[in-house]
């Protein structure tokens, strides 16, 4: 399992009813940002060699961060359901989801509904 931040325009991110950001939108972002890559899709070794793979139409990687690795290891933002999704983030994922956010008008929200800020803390 892990933990999910979520970019969201919603009160709550898991709100079924609230602005929601669209896949063009958060498409063109992505393109317009030089340190962002849309793959579309991850993949991982796992076990004995065998390839796990995600598709996903707005799978994106932060290729600036500095955790990125040749081996598999990357910052994957993936958009659901008009947010955008980041398990596990580090301060430095957080940081860049909240400018990401920014431009989106949208805001950094944790699975238990806390909302991020610029440093990667908690803010409310």
């Amino acid at each position: 399992m892990g933990y999910d931040v979520h970019i969201t325009r919603k009160e709550n991110w898991f709100d079924e009813s609230g602005l929601k950001i669209g896949i063009d939108e958060w498409k063109a972002l992505v393109q317009s940002d030089p340190d962002m890559r849309l793959d579309g899709y991850a993949s991982a070794i796992v076990g004995d060699a065998n390839v796990l793979r995600i598709d996903s139409e707005g799978l994106a990687v932060w290729t600036a961060h500095a955790g990125t690795a040749v081996s598999g290891n990357m910052a994957w933002f993936d958009f659901r359901q008009g947010n955008v999704v980041v398990k596990n983030p580090d301060v430095a994922i957080l940081g860049k989801m909240w400018q990401l956010a920014r431009k989106l008008e949208a805001k950094v929200q944790g699975d238990e509904c806390e909302v991020y800020g610029a440093d990667g803390r908690v803010i409310g």
